[in-house]
């Protein structure tokens, strides 16, 4: 006997949310991290930078992509994805760790399923940042458009699981904010795009006010757990040692001591938004001093190579300059940096495994 007619549409829907859901689940991975027992993380949202980004450059006319190799000479079987790494990046690392999935995906990736996106993707760009000018002068995708993108994602979502299970996904689902590093470095100090109307203090609190939009922005269609990363200690990344750390190449200290600027306001600034957003955790995560520290005591964690990338000579090769005609070297694990910009998988791993436990009761408990 056949279901009448008028309501096998509605059944098919309902077996289709059902096996999607099911589907989310079963991608889900044993976390490390202990979570407190009532306590859910359906999906991880990441927007931001080249940190965070899973691939959402690659079909975008810029040079500042990497879906070619040496990238992801260490991602499931050697497969470059658009990850600015030698394997997992950031925000596939807090996917894993939190037992959600195996990686982030990006959501411009053209190969995402409707399930992909229940338990999370990735919008961030790598090269953009909080400073409008930033992404136009690479060409990639701006936080304006990012939100927008995760404004298209809540429809779909909507569209999938209905209106109840998406407002429980988006309240309760981990959103990571990482920018500022390509603000500093790129915009600032190597294009000299804002030299000439800001100094330092005036430029760090321009990037300050769009941050704290973006994040009200956030809480505003329903994030409420809100983790915003502070920028790192750019000027020891060995691109800016090159450019800007002399003949020995030191840690170019005015870069760092913009981020560290920055982070001071960042970090009052995300604590009176908290202070004053009901339900919401909205929290700095301090990442500058435990990297600050590998590259300063690289020895101590087992690496041999801090001032220079793997990819050819480390010095200046990232994204584009960072191809298969470049010699690579043949132990990633013995060095802090992927390329003349970016971290090794090793190194993100030490940094996201700190970061869990030091922030866990913060954002979960």
């Amino acid at each position: 006997m056949g279901f009448p007619r008028r309501n096998s549409s509605k059944i098919t829907t309902l077996l289709t949310v059902h096996m999607m859901l099911l589907l989310s689940a079963c991608n889900r991975t044993k976390g490390v991290v202990k979570l407190p027992g009532n306590v859910s993380v359906p999906a991880v949202i990441a927007f931001g930078d080249s940190i965070m980004d899973t691939g959402n450059n690659n079909d975008i006319k810029t040079l500042v992509k990497c879906n070619f190799p040496p990238y992801g000479k260490d991602f499931q079987g050697g497969i470059p994805t658009g990850r600015f790494c030698n394997g997992k990046v950031p925000s596939d690392l807090l996917v894993e760790e939190l037992g959600v999935k195996k990686f982030l995906p990006a959501y411009r990736d053209p190969n995402l399923k409707p399930s992909d996106l229940l338990s999370g993707v990735c919008f961030a760009s790598g090269a953009s940042g909080y400073d409008p000018l930033t992404p136009k002068i690479a060409s990639v995708i701006p936080m304006s458009d990012q939100l927008d993108m995760f404004r298209e994602y809540i429809g779909k979502v909507k569209g999938i699981v209905g209106e109840e299970r998406a407002k429980f996904i988006i309240s309760n689902s981990l959103y990571v904010v990482v920018a500022g590093s390509d603000d500093i470095a790129n915009t600032y100090f190597v294009a000299h795009a804002r030299q000439l109307q800001y100094d330092i203090p005036a430029y760090t609190d321009l990037m300050l006010n769009s941050a704290s939009n973006f994040v009200k922005e956030l809480y505003k269609v329903g994030a409420r757990r809100i983790a915003v990363l502070s920028a790192p200690p750019i000027g020891c990344v060995p691109s800016q040692r090159t450019l800007a750390g002399g003949i020995v190449r030191e840690c170019a200290e005015k870069y760092n001591d913009a981020a560290k600027l920055f982070n001071s306001k960042l970090s009052k600034e995300l604590d009176s938004l908290n202070r004053n957003s009901p339900n919401s955790r909205i929290v700095y995560i301090d990442v500058y001093n435990p990297l600050l520290d590998i590259i300063l005591n690289y020895q101590n964690y087992g690496y041999k190579v801090v001032d220079r990338g793997c990819c050819g000579t480390g010095n200046l090769e990232v994204a584009v300059l960072c191809n298969p005609l470049d010699a690579t070297c043949p132990n990633p694990q013995e060095y802090v940096f992927w390329d003349s910009y970016h971290p090794t998988e090793g190194v993100y791993r030490i940094l996201i495994t700190q970061v869990l436990h030091k922030y866990l009761n913060q954002l979960f408990g």
